[in-house]
């Protein structure tokens, strides 16, 4: 457990988040992509991807990671999720590791949990005997490029990322370790 300025504590899920991250990883994604996306894309899409029941499977999976960032009463403030022994396509790698998922709630954004959440990643990574860590961006997501470049992340390639119907370009970011 890691803790960030008495401000935020950073730990792995338990199966009793399950059902709060459901919710969290639902309501960030859409108020991220939903404007760029039809309603019935985006219904798809987080019906299959956010559920308690799929966050409770992700938690027990021992090739996920799933790490909370908890503001100081508790409440989910952002979350990150590895999963090990998942290369990019195309794009030679040795023992990568792939960061699925990294959430942090509009509040806390620029306060300086993200950069303690991808401390968390990165360790995670490296926990798991990782050399490399990537992960896929949305093309249009220029925030979150930036700051995975300011994270030592480079754009190595693309990939396909389907929300609901809609195939869209992914940046896929390489870093070392």
């Amino acid at each position: 457990m890691l803790e960030l300025a008495n401000s935020f504590t950073i730990r792995r899920a338990t199966p009793a988040d399950a059902t709060p991250l459901a919710h969290f990883g639902a309501r960030t994604f859409f108020e991220t992509f939903a404007a760029d996306n039809t309603p019935e894309d985006m219904e798809k899409h987080l019906a299959a991807a956010w559920n308690p029941e799929l966050q409770r499977a992700e938690i027990a999976d021992s090739a996920l990671d799933t790490l909370l960032a908890l503001d100081g009463g508790g409440a989910l403030a952002g979350f990150a999720q590895l999963r090990a022994d998942h290369a990019p396509a195309g794009i030679p790698t040795q023992r990568a590791v792939e960061l699925n998922r990294f959430y942090v709630d509009k509040p806390w954004q620029g306060r300086g949990l993200a950069r303690a959440l991808m401390a968390a990643v990165v360790n995670a990574a490296r926990a798991r005997g990782a050399r490399e860590l990537w992960l896929g961006v949305w093309e249009r997501n220029e925030r979150a490029q930036a700051f995975y470049r300011k994270c030592g992340f480079e754009k190595v390639g693309t990939q396909i990322f389907v929300v609901g119907t809609d195939p869209q370009t992914d940046n896929v970011m390489l870093r070392q370790l």
